[in-house]
């Protein structure tokens, strides 16, 4: 029975060691939480580091943590403390955090904590592997992790991996600056599904993936070796009803009132207007507290009738305080509270309360239920739950909630006051909205955001990203053609070899040999030679090299051989011991005209050419950035279709090249055209662009015919690339032709 492993870089407990003594307890967040259901029911299995490093732990209590993860369903990826320090510390929290997160004035590329980030991936992966079997479900998590997903998929090909994303993907302008870019896209391409919290990141990802490995893209699928990969977005939500609820019990009379609890209410009792405003996080470069502290100066300074009326309640919870940008953060945030504290304080009021430690769920409570204004303004955020945790306590859907716009979370609480978290004068103005804003309005907003909250929680997340992982172990059905595997290769060999006579039509570029960015560069080799000339010698075998080159590229190539040569996709045919002749009666009268827009689009892109044939023109864009090629390509097609309208002219879309070509000439017609010359009992054919489509839908439902790449089409079968090509057709060379005896 298949069962789910679940992987991050921490075990979803709190595991603390003393006196050789193990005192185990489950972790509270947003993962934790999150994945809490899925981990408990049916058969599942955590894996992640215990927060224990190797040199902490001698054999026995190495045992009784063993012991204590296994009882909670857990394995442990031990760690060491260089381990710890140049993987997390270093890699993960010096590098891809700071870059993901835009600030690249902090970010370290150190080759050290590279390959060591590589080989803790390796060790979790190893753990992973000794506990998954084929037909199990992986979901990979975070950013500690990148790489992890490639090697499970290199050593489990069957196994379903899903990946979640918990911080921002940077634009490409940003990630193509990082030296590890394109090791990092294979990693998290080892995914069957990678997961974000917002369209955004899916598209900055999906850029990359175009741009720095050249993968065909597809809405939000990748074609990458002989998968399809689905990205998509899963905004993250919380347990609604955890903070609901523990929100409505707070106001139980009968309840003891927290120390916090009773200062917040000694100054909410002052007077009737006197407001507090929230400030939670982590004390976080990211979270943008220097630059929410400043703005909330100016709005005092702007708007001095708020002064001892309203009071900044801010929690700063500490984080990664041996990095030294962090205690950098610390300093600059306790200078600003200190300055603005001296400034504008009296006796009886200090504009600002500052606590810099962990609070307790409860006290958490006491802060989002007492304070009239959330003020969430990070400077760069991947979701931010504690925006969502605020609008799920206030239970007589009271409050404001002011929300950075660069948080994850906004693209889902529209209802917020957005803000940019640079502009202190937008700030300073949309707290003065948020405090004077009427009861009405406030109760409209927040029960939006609530609805929509309680509908889409953490558990409802998690539920959505499973549903959608396991629907892409359907995928592969929806493309009907099938990888030619060694069982199906078997079974067209023994066609090919008993067949009594035999067609094989076989495409040039893309497929007998690979791309290159000028297509005159793509000439035969030796190997390719010897391979075509052993094919076309078997007895009872018809050779056709069928491709939209022109016919003197072929000539030059090819002039001196048997085989039988169709181009421009089958306006010209040349068969042995003759010239070239017409399959169609095609004019080229049109293309004086038409070449002036295309030579229009060869100027606007850079890198892009025309090449003119007898009776085409080809626009070829293989060495333009793909984001420019995509919406040029386009814009022509558009245009082109404006013009030949009731011309008999067409476009073909080939692999990097728009055609314009006469009437209706396609593979297929000349294809189809060669198969009543003779009685053929096999018919073979294999392509890998749109211009073979024609031929694979024309072709008879006997023929075996083959796509070169993952993508959908009529062919019924498909090879990865041209290298399989050709393992293939050295297989047909070397196949024992049989003799067929027929009745007589």
């Amino acid at each position: 029975m298949s069962k789910t492993i679940i992987i991050s870089n921490r075990l979803p407990l709190q595991i603390k060691l003393e006196d050789n003594e193990i005192n185990v307890s489950p972790s509270v967040g947003g993962l934790a939480t999150g994945m809490k259901s899925v981990h408990e029911e049916g058969d599942s299995l955590w894996i992640g580091w215990s927060g224990l490093a190797e040199e902490d732990l001698n054999d026995e209590t190495r045992e009784k943590v063993q012991k204590e993860i296994e009882k909670n369903k857990c394995a442990m990826v031990p760690l060491t403390e260089n381990e710890v320090d140049h993987f997390y510390y270093g890699f993960s929290n010096k590098t891809l955090w700071p870059l993901f997160h835009y600030f690249m004035e902090y970010t370290t590329f150190e080759n050290e904590n590279w390959e060591c980030y590589k080989e803790v991936n390796k060790k979790f992966a190893d753990v992973v592997l000794e506990h998954a079997e084929d037909g199990d479900t992986i979901w990979v998590h975070d950013y500690q992790l990148l790489l992890l997903p490639g090697y499970i998929k290199e050593k489990k090909p069957d196994t379903s991996i899903g990946f979640f994303l918990h911080i921002p993907f940077p634009s490409f302008e940003v990630f193509r600056t990082f030296p590890w870019r394109e090791e990092v896209l294979r990693g998290m391409l080892g995914s069957d599904l990678i997961g974000f919290h917002t369209y955004d990141y899916e598209r900055h990802f999906l850029s990359s993936a175009r741009r720095l490995l050249h993968l065909d893209t597809n809405f939000n699928e990748i074609s990458y070796d002989d998968r399809i990969i689905k990205i998509d977005s899963f905004p993250m939500g919380i347990d609604f009803k955890k903070f609901y609820n523990a929100a409505l019990n707070h106001e139980n009379e009968e309840l003891e009132k927290s120390d916090i609890q009773k200062r917040l209410d000694e100054h909410l009792h002052s007077s009737d207007d006197c407001k507090l405003i929230l400030s939670i996080d982590r004390l976080d470069y990211t979270k943008g507290i220097p630059n929410r502290i400043k703005a909330f100066e100016y709005f005092l300074e702007k708007y001095p009738e708020y002064q001892q009326k309203v009071r900044l309640v801010m929690l700063a919870v500490p984080s990664r305080s041996n990095v030294p940008q962090y205690q950098l953060l610390k300093r600059e945030t306790d200078e600003l509270v200190g300055r603005i504290n001296g400034k504008f304080s009296t006796v009886s009021w200090t504009p600002i309360w500052y606590f810099y430690r962990s609070l307790p769920f409860e006290n958490l409570i006491d802060l989002y239920t007492s304070c009239d204004v959330a003020m969430i303004t990070p400077v760069r955020d991947g979701m931010n739950l504690v925006a969502k945790e605020y609008v799920a306590t206030r239970v007589h859907q009271d409050g404001v909630l002011v929300l950075s716009e660069m948080a994850g979370a906004a693209k889902e609480m529209n209802e917020a006051l957005l803000i940019n978290p640079n502009n202190f004068e937008g700030i300073a103005q949309t707290l003065k909205q948020a405090l004077e804003m009427p009861k009405e309005e406030q109760k409209t907003r927040i029960s939006l955001m609530q609805e929509r909250l309680e509908r889409y929680s953490v558990e409802k997340w998690a539920e959505e990203f499973f549903t959608a992982l396991n629907s892409t172990k359907q995928v592969r059905n929806t493309l009907v053609s099938k990888k030619l595997n060694n069982n199906l290769t078997t079974k067209i060999l023994e066609q090919y070899s008993t067949a009594k006579k035999r067609l094989v039509f076989l495409d040039y570029d893309g497929t007998l040999v690979g791309f290159k960015n000028n297509p005159l560069d793509a000439s035969p080799d030796e190997e390719l030679y010897n391979l075509l000339d052993t094919l076309y010698a078997q007895p009872n075998t018809d050779v056709v090299i069928i491709s939209g080159r022109d016919k003197e590229t072929f000539t030059k190539w090819y002039g001196d051989k048997p085989y039988t040569m169709i181009t421009e996709h089958g306006v010209w045919l040349k068969e042995k011991d003759s010239d070239w002749s017409a399959l169609e009666n095609v004019k080229k009268d049109w293309m004086p005209k038409l070449r002036p827009i295309l030579e229009t689009f060869v100027d606007r892109t850079p890198g892009t050419f025309i090449e003119e044939k007898n009776f085409s023109l080809a626009w070829h864009f293989r060495k333009v950035d793909p984001e420019l090629a995509n919406l040029r390509s386009v814009e022509l097609k558009t245009v082109l279709n404006s013009l030949i309208a009731n011309h008999h002219l067409s476009v073909l879309e080939g692999n990097k090249v728009i055609e314009i070509k006469s009437g209706n000439v396609n593979k297929g017609r000349a294809a189809s055209r060669m198969l009543v010359r003779d009685d053929y009992d096999f018919v073979f054919a294999i392509g890998d662009d749109w211009t073979d489509e024609y031929m694979f839908r024309d072709l008879p439902e006997t023929a075996v015919t083959v796509k070169v790449g993952l993508q959908k089409t009529s062919a019924k079968y498909f090879v990865q690339n041209t290298q399989e090509v050709r393992t293939l057709l050295k297989k047909f060379t070397e196949a024992e032709i049989l003799e067929v005896q027929t009745n007589s």
